[in-house]
């Protein structure tokens, strides 16, 4: 039958469902096979010829129908799973219901009466007697649904290469089958790559997609407070009852990680070929990311009865969650595995920037949110993950991606979720002393970015791109001030030596923090000061020799300090200030800030395109909530501290003769405002050491071969603010991740103009 006449027939099936008032039997198969039997229709052809307002009038008006064509259309996977799909006839039926149920489910999941639906035991109107066995009948249809689609994602000839070499032999047992051997791509726990298949790649594709459609129940119900929210359609799946839970959590990680966009390293080489396998992907990575949403602040689940049968998973490991793909990600621990991942995650991300040296000369990939998840999943399950990645430099091929993403980004409201997901990796892997280690490697790569051109390594790299985005990203992103500079406190006692570009706008930072106007127009803004104070504080205490340029800055922007040791605290005065302030309204003003030269080949960030949907997301929980101050022991453990009082300044003074800005102190004065001494020698207004020294080479050179040995007090302990799991950040995960897969999915749109309630769709 030719293409046209099955749409039309398609077309005249969906009238009549819509306009029959009378329920259509459950045996009336020659109705039922229209929808799927004869039709050779894309999922495109789907969405089109059932327009939205049709499912809906029916639902409303005749649920027993739609009730039916649901429990109908199950059927019939679950049909297809059990025979092995040998047909091309059964393949196509199973394609098609697949279809159907992508384009239904998100107008049951937005309907609250109906959303029961698909776990209850008796399947719809008018079953009639179909002479199952009772146990099958017992089973909700949600899970019969899920269980088929895990089975068709194993299916030899449908999703898999066969292993069987004649096709005379009978058909491969479906039950029998042990889908392990048939993991899609080699990568962790499995060896073999088989050859690529276009069709298998376009199959697993269409029913990963009514998979995640599945999982997209979690978008119709609004945020929780409350982590307990689990979603009924992961906790089935990944629970022990699928027993391809192993073979597929694998599937899905090696495919993704295994994906080489350039291919081949040929440019233009995507240009000639069409890349198949990039939808793929991106839908696995969107699955796998769906299945790992598990609130890790609350994963003290009971055991699984250990159903892992690879040897990729750690078996001495306590026993993780229920869910099994969680279970089975904190369980990796082998270090090539570990690189096969890394390297994976790494060389995708890059993707993007690679677009810049040879426009168009290889296929740039869009999932590089989904990509972020992973990684952050991945940190935050498996602790011997997050310690392989800052082993070794490494962890610097995620972090030139991040902070890519993080400035091209900062203009653009639409991607205010990608700012934070980039930001709270950051914050995670600074609480590691070897992230601040491993940035003193020196920048050479030179991606381009409409930041300054400095010389020096990549913790000047992260330090400019953060002010970068404090003094030019949009409003929205104030809230993310604390989380940028925590992370500069984090890794500043370990920085060798800032080049004078950062030294310079780092001090830039201060003066803009530290104005009257700032300081006093929000209860919180003072802490940007201290977080800055303590970078200082770090930096002259632990890596004074290397860091002349930070303290050649300081000196000459000493006026600054003493206007902080002198601030107001009569009300008159700050109210003079607050009202100055608003009649000339300005972003964090720049001047003082020598913006230079761009990289070269940089474009400046855009703002969003008028028109652009976005997504909402909650809100964070604040830096206090986020993260938990430990301090770093002689030996290199961390202690975590119980949060304490502010304690006055009035206690404790400095050894004699010390200079600089030391001590900060930042006790609060009687106002709660911050209050600072700033010892030096009066006399002669330069700090001691400098004095009759005028000319800036000389008094750098006298920083690079002076000491402060004697002159300092003793270091004070390193204070590490370490990221920490909160029911809080778990629902904002939720949130963006779904916003990110609502936004991606457009072709076909499957949840666009449904009635979500999970965020909000706002037009830029």
């Amino acid at each position: 039958m030719g293409s046209s006449d099955s749409k039309l027939n398609f077309r005249k099936a969906v009238i009549q469902l819509t306009t029959k008032t009378q329920p259509v039997e459950a045996t009336d198969d020659a109705f039922w096979d229209q929808f799927w039997a004869d039709t050779a229709t894309s999922v495109q052809d789907v969405f089109a010829l059932v327009p939205a307002a049709e499912i809906r009038a029916v639902r409303e008006e005749s649920p027993s129908n739609l009730a039916t064509l649901c429990y109908k259309a199950v059927e019939k996977l679950v049909q297809g799973a059990e025979s092995g799909c040998h047909s091309e006839k059964e393949k196509q039926i199973v394609l098609n219901c697949s279809r159907l149920l992508t384009r239904v489910l998100p107008y049951i999941f937005e309907d609250p009466d109906w959303r029961g639906f698909f776990w209850s035991t008796v399947p719809g109107a008018g079953r009639g007697g179909q002479g199952e066995e009772d146990d099958e009948n017992a089973r909700p249809l949600a899970e019969s649904l899920l269980l088929a689609i895990a089975d068709l994602l194993f299916c030899p000839d449908f999703t898999v290469q066969s292993h069987r070499r004649s096709t005379v032999d009978s058909a491969e047992d479906v039950h029998s089958l042990d889908s392990c051997e048939y993991i899609w791509e080699a990568g962790v726990g499995f060896a073999h790559s088989p050859q690529p298949n276009y069709i298998h790649d376009m199959n697993r594709m269409e029913l990963l997609k009514l998979l995640l459609t599945c999982f997209s129940e979690a978008m119709y119900l609004p945020p929780a407070p409350e982590s307990g929210s689990t979603n009924p359609w992961v906790h089935f799946f990944c629970s022990t009852e699928n027993r391809h839970a192993l073979p597929l959590f694998t599937s899905l990680l090696n495919t993704v990680c295994a994906y080489d966009p350039v291919g081949y390293g040929i440019p233009y080489n995507h240009l000639l070929f069409s890349d198949y396998r990039e939808p793929l992907v991106e839908e696995a990575a969107q699955v796998l990311i769906v299945t790992l949403d598990h609130d890790s602040a609350s994963s003290a689940s009971p055991t699984v009865d250990g159903t892992t049968t690879g040897t990729a998973m750690d078996d001495a490991d306590p026993p993780g969650p229920e869910n099994l793909f969680v279970n089975y990600l904190s369980r990796i621990h082998r270090e090539e595995d570990f690189q096969f991942i890394l390297k994976g995650i790494a060389r995708l991300l890059s993707n993007p920037l690679l677009q810049t040296y040879l426009p168009n000369s290889t296929k740039k990939i869009q999932f590089h949110q989904e990509l972020l998840v992973l990684f952050w999943k991945l940190c935050d399950f498996n602790k011997k993950f997050l310690f392989f990645v800052l082993k070794s430099s490494d962890v610097l091929d995620i972090l030139v991606p991040i902070l890519f993403f993080l400035n091209d980004a900062r203009a653009d409201q639409s991607r205010v979720g990608l700012m934070h997901i980039g930001v709270f990796i950051l914050l995670l892997l600074s609480g590691e002393r070897n992230f601040g280690v491993r940035l003193n490697k020196p920048y050479s790569v030179r991606v381009p970015m409409d930041i300054p051109v400095f010389t020096g390594t990549h913790a000047d790299l992260l330090i400019v791109v953060f002010h970068k985005i404090i003094t030019s990203g949009h409003q929205r992103l104030q809230p993310l001030f604390d989380c940028l500079l925590t992370i500069v406190v984090n890794v500043s006692p370990y920085l060798k030596s800032l080049s004078m570009v950062t030294a310079n706008k780092l001090l830039h930072l201060l003066e803009a923090f530290s104005t009257t106007w700032f300081l006093f127009s929000a209860a919180q803004n003072h802490h940007l000061v201290f977080f800055l104070l303590e970078v200082f504080n770090n930096i002259i205490q632990y890596q004074f020799d290397g860091n002349s340029n930070l303290v050649y800055a300081i000196i000459r922007k000493r006026s600054v300090f003493h206007q902080l040791a002198n601030l107001p605290t009569d009300p008159p005065t700050i109210h003079k200030a607050l009202q100055r302030r608003r009649r000339t309204p300005e972003p964090l003003s720049r001047t003082g800030s020598q913006e230079g030269t761009s990289m070269e080949g940089s474009r400046p960030a855009a703002p969003a395109e008028p028109g652009t949907l976005k997504t909402s997301l909650v809100a964070t929980p604040g830096i206090d909530k986020l993260t938990e101050k430990s301090q770093v022991s002689e030996d290199g453990t961390l202690r975590s501290l119980e949060p304490e009082p502010q304690q006055s300044s009035e206690d404790g003074s400095p050894a004699k003769g010390a200079w600089l800005a030391l001590p900060f102190s930042p006790g609060l004065c009687s106002g709660g405002w911050p209050r600072l001494r700033w010892v030096y020698d009066g006399k002669h207004g330069h700090p001691s050491p400098c004095r009759g020294l005028t000319d800036e080479s000389e008094i750098l050179r006298f920083l690079q071969h002076g000491t402060l040995v004697g002159l300092l007090p003793v270091p004070h302990p390193i204070l590490i603010r370490k990221y920490q799991a909160n029911s809080g950040t778990a629902m904002w995960f939720r949130t963006y991740m779904w916003g990110v897969i609502y936004l991606r999915n457009v072709d076909p749109p499957v949840w666009y103009d449904t009635d979500v309630k999970l965020f909000e769709i706002q037009r830029v």
